[in-house]
């Protein structure tokens, strides 16, 4: 319909015209109800398999079942996340692409000081997925049975043990930094491109030991390949009951979950924020999912947008104090 011809009454050019107007102000796209027009990527800048990308994957299977588009998890691991991160932040602020953040994001907004990009304030915060707690293992033929054992042997052998993290400034390399500072002692830090070649040299014996997420450690805990030796939650884990939280292990202070949530690119509309939000609470009560999560360790932690934003401030408050008492730095 051309509403410049002569024919088309003034009126309602005006008032088609001042809606559009309106929906604009509002932030919203004319089309904004037909959300989402066109399969949707969640990219998640670490390797598959790692902590992070097995919940990620259910919960984008149950998105693609509620949205009617298909939801395609991307993976873009390497350097801390950012790279991954970076392709987000640069994307059009049309819900089309998303970002897999986790404590790594908030890590790297005081670890890396020439980033492209603002780690928090470039991004439109979704909701909060989940969270679970790290574990601190150790290959078999370390001699070590507790916390208090390892701590030891590094201050018979200073530097001397090395420890595996899937990057430099990732979560990996953080919870153990914190370890170590608290625990007073030095391990070297051997920093993989993702987690799967990390845990597979864990596995190994090339290294020694490391504090990744609970979940993709269980199988190898329970089959033997690794020794647990604390978890790094508030509470013991129900799949690991006999380990000791930190605290219980003789390191008090020290809690540290591996959390996720979805990101958006700053911009994007509070229309497709708020619908992206409502599908990702009704996604985590779905049977399925809930299984998933709680068989891997898995709190979920749905949040509206402000939570999440405030959560994630917290965060990156938080490690920045890590960085500065530990000392750690990109290796």
């Amino acid at each position: 319909m051309d509403t410049t011809s002569p024919g088309f009454p003034l009126q309602r050019r005006r008032l088609l015209h001042g809606g559009a107007v309106a929906l604009l102000a509002l932030g919203l796209p004319a089309r904004a109800q037909e959300y989402p027009a066109r399969p949707i990527r969640i990219i998640v800048p670490f390797s598959p398999g790692g902590a992070v990308d097995g919940p990620t994957r259910t919960v984008a299977q149950e998105l693609t079942r509620r949205l009617g588009q298909q939801v395609v998890v991307e993976n873009r691991p390497g350097a801390g996340a950012t790279i991954g991160t970076e392709a987000v932040a640069k994307a059009a602020p049309d819900g089309y692409t998303l970002l897999l953040a986790s404590q790594t994001n908030a890590i790297s907004a005081t670890l890396y000081t020439k980033l492209s990009f603002q780690p928090i304030d470039d991004f439109a915060p979704i909701s909060l997925i989940g969270r679970e707690p790290g574990v601190l293992v150790v290959h078999p033929s370390v001699q070590a049975a507790s916390v208090q054992e390892l701590v030891a042997l590094a201050r018979a052998q200073p530097g001397r043990i090395d420890y595996a993290s899937s990057g430099n400034g990732s979560g990996q390399h953080l919870f153990a930094a914190q370890f170590l500072s608290l625990a007073g002692v030095r391990m070297n830090h051997v920093p993989y491109r993702g987690s799967g070649q990390a845990t597979t040299d864990l596995i190994g014996g090339v290294v020694s030991m490391a504090v990744p997420g609970i979940a993709g450690m269980l199988p190898h805990i329970r089959a033997g390949k690794l020794r647990a030796l604390a978890i790094t939650g508030e509470k013991r884990s129900p799949q690991l009951p006999e380990v000791p939280t930190m605290a219980e292990a003789g390191i008090p202070g020290f809690v540290a979950y591996v959390w996720l949530g979805l990101l958006a690119p700053k911009g994007t509309p509070g229309a497709v924020i708020e619908r992206l939000n409502r599908e990702v609470l009704a996604s985590l009560e779905m049977p399925e999912v809930k299984s998933y999560m709680a068989n891997a360790s898995i709190e979920a932690l749905g949040s509206t947008p402000a939570e999440f934003g405030s959560f994630f401030r917290a965060e990156r408050d938080h490690w920045a104090r890590v960085i500065k008492e530990s000392g750690a730095k990109l290796d």
